[in-house]
């Protein structure tokens, strides 16, 4: 059985990435702040709940501890909790980098010794397509007509820490996708966005990519997104 662990899963993509690899046969441990809402999310999808703040080293290692001690390894890890700013360039912005970059590399350093115990570990960082200097330079493409800001230099950062664990961790697949505009709390004000089930399936196809599926790429719907 493969064995799962979503970040900011409660709701989502992550909810629903969790829902479509459960119903795959995974066995996902589904990550979230709130004990509350994550321990009801994963009762409603008969997942396992860790409580999991990818802000808090504690958190971090407290959730791959009880991994380890349940499982003693881990396949797939998808790194999908992010925020975004109050405004493109708001006084939040140490908060929004703590989160989508650095609580990527503070939640894959704590999972890496499990990882390595994997037979095809697997790492799918959620990023956008905002931190793509491809797509926000391209006429022909929506993010180059919406000011991000921050978040857009949050992401950029986490496509880059894709390629760069790639590289270092060449047992592990390291890939990072573009979910799509997506109707979640995160786009609150905005208008549009596909339901959370379709976004979902990007991450699902990078997270079950088996051992010949490619590492250090941005994926989006339809193939590698340049970047």
């Amino acid at each position: 059985m493969t064995i799962t662990l979503i970040t900011g899963a409660n709701k989502g993509i992550g909810y629903e990435t969790a829902r479509q690899l459960l119903e795959l046969g995974h066995k996902v441990y589904l990550g979230a702040r709130s004990i509350e809402r994550g321990q009801a999310a994963a009762k409603d999808l008969g997942a396992h709940f860790v409580q999991l703040d990818v802000t808090d080293d504690a958190s971090v290692a407290a959730a791959l501890q009880q991994i380890d001690e349940a499982e003693g390894h881990l396949d797939v890890l998808v790194n999908n909790a992010g925020i975004v700013p109050t405004a493109p360039f708001g006084p939040d912005a140490l908060q929004v980098f703590n989160t989508n970059p650095v609580g990527v590399v503070r939640v894959t350093q704590a999972a890496l010794p499990l990882l390595r115990k994997s037979e095809v570990p697997v790492v799918v960082n959620v990023t956008s397509g905002l931190g793509s200097f491809w797509a926000v330079t391209n006429p022909e493409r929506t993010e180059s007509l919406q000011p991000a800001g921050v978040y857009a230099a949050s992401k950029a950062a986490v496509t880059m820490l894709t390629v760069q664990y790639a590289k270092a961790e060449p047992g592990i697949k390291f890939n990072a996708v573009e979910p799509g505009l997506t109707a979640t709390d995160l786009i609150a004000g905005y208008d549009g966005g596909r339901p959370a089930s379709e976004s979902a399936k990007v991450v699902v196809r990078m997270a079950t990519i088996g051992a010949s599926g490619p590492t250090g790429t941005v994926q989006e719907d339809d193939g590698v997104l340049p970047w």
